[in-house]
Order: structure tokens, then sequence, then C-alpha cells
């Protein structure tokens, strides 16, 4: 089935003019029809804060209950006893200064996520222009500046995930495979969602959530109904 037909066939299962409660929309996305690959169910929630200040920031990490169907390649900056440890700890790779020209003249970007303990900062710094854009710069907020690398290892591995918001207060999160099934993936949305509203920010005012969407890597939005 081409990609154009597949999408017309899941349109055709939503009213655009209904908003669904999240598990008769993670039904739906199990009806859908199926691609060669087993996609991600992404979630897009639009806030009421506005990201341009410091104070409406909205950025954290959570643990999803049931992984999020993907293997996480890990790469720890460490030296000494802590690289040790990061490797015991199931790092994809390890390293330090000698990672700096081949990331920077290599672009190798063959890992996730990059963990740092607080003394290799300086040597990272120097990737910030790098890493940045792509999301991976290491932060204490996402846990991934941190002396005890091995449960940042274990935690990454075993499904935590990090949300921010976009320029445009959105939250863009993949949480799941659509092969979990709509209970698994009922299990890893209300975390997030959880979550999300945990982290307002206290000058956030008016309607904090705004929208949320659900969609798969290639189909269609399903908006959800917020109560």
């Amino acid at each position: 089935m081409k990609n154009g037909k597949r999408y017309a066939e899941s349109v055709k299962l939503i009213d655009k003019n209904k908003e669904y409660e999240v598990k008769e929309a993670l039904e739906i996305i199990e009806k859908m029809p199926k691609t060669k690959f087993d996609e991600t169910v992404e979630l897009h929630v639009k806030l009421g804060v506005d990201s341009k200040h410091a104070d409406q920031q909205v950025r954290g990490t959570v643990v999803l209950p049931n992984g999020t169907g993907k293997t996480q390649k890990v790469l720890v900056f460490a030296k000494g006893p802590k690289a040790e440890e990061a490797e015991k700890a199931g790092a994809d790779f390890v390293g330090a200064e000698e990672l700096i020209p081949k990331i920077q003249n290599e672009n190798w970007f063959d890992y996730d996520v990059v963990v740092a303990t607080p003394d290799m900062m300086g040597v990272v710094g120097r990737l910030g222009k790098v890493l940045g854009p792509k999301g991976l710069m290491p932060n204490p907020k996402s846990g991934t500046v941190t002396m005890d690398v091995t449960k940042a290892i274990s935690e990454i591995k075993s499904g935590k995930v990090e949300y921010r918001l976009d320029k445009n207060n959105i939250v863009h999160l993949g949480f799941g495979k659509v092969s979990f099934g709509a209970d698994k993936l009922m299990e890893n949305y209300d975390t997030i969602i959880n979550a999300i509203i945990k982290a307002k920010p206290a000058a956030a005012k008016g309607q904090y959530i705004r929208s949320i969407a659900l969609t798969t890597t290639m189909g269609p939005s399903i908006f959800i109904n917020q109560k």
C-alpha cells in the first residue's frame, strides 16, 4: 500500500470535527493500516506559556513505565573510575577529550543521549555549537550532568525521555510504538501528561494546556478532549 493511499485510509477513521478521549484515539491508531516498520506514536502538546521568558520554561524528564520501544545509545564523557563505571553500567561509548575532533570533524552522532560528569563539562562545552542544535548537550535539569553515571545510564536505557518546549511553545515527544497496543500506550501517555501538568510554571497565566494531538510517524493528527 502506497503511503498516500495508507494515509487516506487512516484519515477516514478520524472525525476532524471531534475531540477524542485518549483511549479512543489510541484504539483508532491501532486500527490504522500498518506501515512496513513499527511506527512511533507521538504526542504534541500546545501550552499557554511564552518560552521566550525564562520563568515560563517547561522542561523535564520522566521514565516511561513501558519504555519507548527504541534502544537508546548512550555516550558518556568521563575519566578514570567514572569512565570504568560508565562502561560497566552499559554505556555504548565512553571517552574524554579524544572524542572532540571525532564529533567536530567527522560529524559523529551515532548516539541518542550524551551524559557527562561535572568535571568534564569544560571539555563538552567546546561542543556546544554542534551538540546544542541537536538537543544532545548534557544538562543538569535533565539528569545528564551527574556523578551518578550508573543511575543516568540505567534510566535512559529503561525508557527515560526528556520533554521541552519548542519556539512555538509546543512539546513534541515520542512515547511508544504502535505495536505496544492501547493499554501500554495509555500508561505512558498518563505518565507524560501528569509530568507536564506538574511542571506548570508559576508565571503561566490563563489556560495552561491549549491543545493535545496524537499522531504516528506517518499518520494524521487526532485531537484529544481535555475535559
